[in-house]
């Protein structure tokens, strides 16, 4: 658990490290402003809504918070560490847990028991690109 008066002090990384971890790591997301930034795209304002609050329970937890720019058909999450003045290691495990379950697709796993939503546009919420 989390001491808020205690809480250890983050080192930056490098702004080369971070341009080969984005491209190696998180090829979906960019480096923008000093900052780690990915789009994503829905169907409508209800995907939206179910996307932020997946981003928004992720954050909570991991007790990292981004920016987010909400709009009716997509989010944009920034990560970057504040207190740092940068990015840090937070920045890149928060941006893999947000990837690895928005761009969840259960039916395409193999031995899936869970088939997913189905790839038709009526159903189907997320842009996974």
């Amino acid at each position: 658990m989390t001491d808020l008066t205690t809480r250890p002090a983050v080192a930056l990384v490098t702004a080369d490290v971070a341009a080969a971890r984005q491209q190696a790591e998180l090829p979906a997301w960019t480096l923008d402003g000093g900052c780690l930034r990915r789009r994503i795209d829905t169907s409508g304002w209800k995907a939206t809504l179910m996307a932020v609050n997946a981003i928004g329970h992720l954050a909570e937890v991991a007790w990292h918070h981004p920016e987010l720019a909400v709009a009716y058909a997509s989010v944009t999450v920034s990560l970057s560490t504040h207190e740092a003045g940068g990015l840090t290691e937070r920045d890149f495990a928060l941006a893999a847990k947000i990837e690895s379950v928005l761009m969840w697709r259960p039916g395409t796993e193999p031995g899936a028991v869970l088939e997913g939503t189905p790839d038709d546009p009526r159903y189907r919420y997320i842009d996974y690109r």
